[in-house]
């Protein structure tokens, strides 16, 4: 069964002539969009775009897929209007809280297809850094929050009224300074080729780094440069420049303003879980669809 969001980014392309057009319409990076749109190729069992200079173009097979997918896709848009009057969500509000690096990367493409599903739902986003969202949830002030949890870490009171689903989970991996001999090679680097490098330190007192932070200590790495909250466009900043190098997830790597080189590192034990918090045992419909949302585009985790 093809995902219908696949179908939708398929058809974004064709109307906008480019990958790079289409993701800045529906909310997406290219990277992310043309991932979705090699998951609907494997799908399908033929290519279904042709890239040139100019953007792209559909094969034949994509002209066929995408004649479908309009009418398969109107058709889940008028049963979405139906049953939102049948369920409350043709009106009301939807309140989130999410962090800098979600609300950047993760958000627009789930609230885009929110809003294009339940257009009546009055929304609103408000920054929540972590573990700030669990406790807004938890006090009413928003109705889900995205946030995260790093391994190894301890881990952190939840109230009892609040429950954590996972979103995905993503290693840290080290970004250098362009051109840094550690970031030169394929393989993943042994955390003992740390030792003695300058090290950009994400706030090792910071309760949801301190596990991480010890880890780089217990390799060798020597700190440079204190960041006392994560600021992780700082960081990466400050790595390009020389500074130093850097721990950090790799959504935040592949995605910084400034130029670094990445690298994964051996064993994959550290590493980063985006969890979207909720009230437990709360009639929330526009909650429970923006959940359900985030679980098709970023595929279904085991609850914690």
């Amino acid at each position: 069964m093809y995902d219908p969001t696949r179908l939708a980014a398929l058809v974004a392309v064709a109307e906008a002539g480019s990958i790079t057009r289409a993701a800045e319409r529906l909310g997406y990076t290219p990277p992310a969009l043309s991932q979705q749109l090699a998951k609907l190729e494997r799908e399908a069992g033929a290519a279904l775009l042709v890239r040139h200079h100019r953007g792209a173009r559909l094969t034949d097979a994509g002209e066929l897929l995408v004649a479908r997918a309009r009418r398969i896709l109107d058709e889940l848009d008028r049963a979405r209007h139906e049953l939102a009057r049948l369920t409350g969500l043709a009106g009301g509000t939807l309140r989130l809280g999410t962090f800098p690096t979600a609300g950047i990367h993760l958000l627009p493409p789930v609230l885009a297809a929110f809003r294009r599903a339940h257009p009546d739902v009055e929304l609103s986003v408000a920054d929540h850094d972590p573990p700030h969202g669990v406790t807004a949830v938890a006090a009413g002030a928003v109705d889900l929050a995205l946030t995260h949890a790093y391994h190894p870490a301890e881990p952190f009171p939840v109230p009892s009224s609040v429950r954590l689903e996972p979103v995905l989970v993503e290693e840290l991996v080290l970004v250098t300074a362009p051109g840094h001999a550690l970031s030169d090679g394929a393989a993943r680097l042994p955390l003992s080729a740390l030792a003695g490098q300058p090290l950009i330190s994400m706030a090792p007192d910071h309760p949801a780094r301190r596990g991480v932070e010890s880890l780089l200590a217990a390799a060798g790495a020597t700190p440079s440069v204190l960041v006392p909250t994560p600021g992780y466009a700082v960081v990466c900043a400050l790595v390009s420049a020389g500074l130093g190098v850097a721990v950090v997830p790799e959504m935040v790597a592949r995605t910084a303003v400034t130029p670094v080189g990445v690298r994964a590192l051996e064993g994959g034990e550290m590493r980063r879980t985006i969890l979207v918090a909720h009230r437990a045992d709360e009639v929330a419909p526009a909650a429970d669809a923006f959940r359900a949302l985030l679980r098709g585009a970023f595929g279904r985790a085991h609850q914690v």
